[in-house]
């Protein structure tokens, strides 16, 4: 495989992309979001309206980012941001389809994507990363947004300034964005869908598993449907961490904008020192949040390379970290979110694969898995107060947020 057919499919495993143009409204506030900019031309992918926020909270500082520009903002999603790469964490995006006005669905439908992503990506055009982005070899141009508002429902998104965001931060986002759809609409509730990433930190949200200076859920959400949620995490990078390295290190020819569950690895005979590309080091500030162990219900793959030291820690052969456990200690939120528990006020709905086919990807193998996350972490009942439903079909993680069959059982559950 080619270095940037590697680095294109690894990106969408990570899961990225974007590519606009407008003038930015003059600044309103409210009592604690204030709105920077709206765009209402040159918009790609459909969209009608995208506005630009700013949470007013002292809660929100700077995060970091990795130093060589790889999680920068790109094309449409760094223009939405005033130009501007590296966005600060208090700055939030807000996608409005055509008919989030018209539509006749009485409970608007709020979409949170995945780390990595952006709302073009994950829902208005899989395409828009090229081939191999959406989990297959050529990728649709349009999505989940299409299809849902084509239908009567008033449909937005939420687009976030860091794409490995601090959980706490995005879903104080998500909390901010419900309630300016509910003021914008008159709805007295939102539907969300989260998927990946998103789902964790979305049921964060209703959960109100918040810092201090968070808010605390007040009830605006009527159904929460996970996609492809890591109910209770997952440990991909450290199960299969050698191979995961090769797309990160970039003396390996790695350009994947994700955390190496190793701080050094050796390449090309050298030995290459990078914690600040890995879970040690700050430029991933929300991907430790859903780490868990999974060694004990599925075993390790002992036939790649320092499998046990790269899983428990120390140094291998040719790679050197301090293991799971140490990233778990340091910020899972995993059981937190579990103890925190669900709101029976709220039904849970959870939308899972079972085909680790991700092309030219080194998918889930060890378990049952749609590629990233085993299906018994997608579908785990734990925490969650009102189980509503849950379905697993024939697909793989990326193929959730966009496939056929995943979009018509999502309108079901919408009702």
């Amino acid at each position: 495989m080619g270095r940037r057919s590697w680095g294109r499919v690894a990106a969408a495993l990570a899961l990225a992309a974007g590519a606009l143009f407008t003038t930015p409204a003059a600044a309103t506030a409210t009592a604690s979001v204030t709105l920077e900019a709206a765009y209402t031309s040159g918009l790609e992918n459909g969209w009608a309206l995208v506005e630009r926020y700013k949470d007013n909270s002292t809660g929100f500082q700077a995060e970091t980012y990795p130093p060589d520009g790889r999680g920068d903002q790109k094309g449409q999603t760094r223009r939405l941001f005033g130009d501007v790469a590296r966005p600060h964490s208090s700055r939030f995006l807000l996608y409005h389809a055509p008919g989030w006005q018209t539509g006749a669905k009485s409970t608007p439908v709020l979409l949170v994507h995945g780390a990595n992503q952006n709302a073009d990506l994950a829902w208005a055009n899989p395409n828009a990363s090229g081939s191999y982005g959406c989990g297959q070899a050529n990728c649709p141009t349009t999505g989940l947004v299409q299809h849902l508002d084509g239908q009567g429902y008033k449909v937005f998104a939420i687009g976030f300034p860091h794409v490995t965001g601090d959980g706490h931060y995005w879903a104080e986002q998500i909390h901010d964005a419900v309630a300016r759809i509910r003021a914008k609409t008159g709805a007295a509730q939102v539907d969300v869908i989260g998927w990946s990433k998103g789902a964790f930190n979305a049921r964060m949200y209703v959960s109100s598993l918040r810092k201090p200076w968070g808010t605390a859920y007040a009830g605006g959400v009527r159904k929460l449907i996970l996609v492809g949620g890591p109910n209770k995490g997952f440990d991909w990078g450290y199960r299969h961490g050698w191979t995961h390295d090769f797309a990160i290190f970039p003396e390996c020819g790695g350009s994947l904008n994700a955390p190496a569950p190793h701080s050094q690895m050796v390449c090309y005979g050298l030995w290459r020192n990078h914690p600040e590309l890995s879970y040690e080091g700050n430029a991933y500030p929300g991907s430790d949040d859903m780490l868990y162990r999974w060694d004990g219900v599925y075993p390790l793959p002992t036939i790649e390379q320092d499998w046990y030291t790269t899983y428990y820690g120390g140094t291998g052969f040719y790679t050197a970290g301090r293991g799971i456990q140490w990233a778990i200690e340091r910020g899972s939120l995993v059981q937190p979110l579990i103890n925190a528990g669900t709101p029976s006020s709220v039904p849970v709905y959870q939308l899972c694969g079972n085909m680790p086919d991700m092309a030219l990807l080194h998918n889930e193998h060890t378990g049952p898995s749609d590629g990233a996350v085993f299906v018994a972490s997608c579908t785990a009942a734990d925490g969650i107060a009102n189980r509503a439903a849950t379905a697993t079909l024939p697909l793989n993680h990326l193929k959730l947020g966009w496939s056929a069959t995943a979009m018509t059982q999502i309108t079901t559950w919408l009702g």
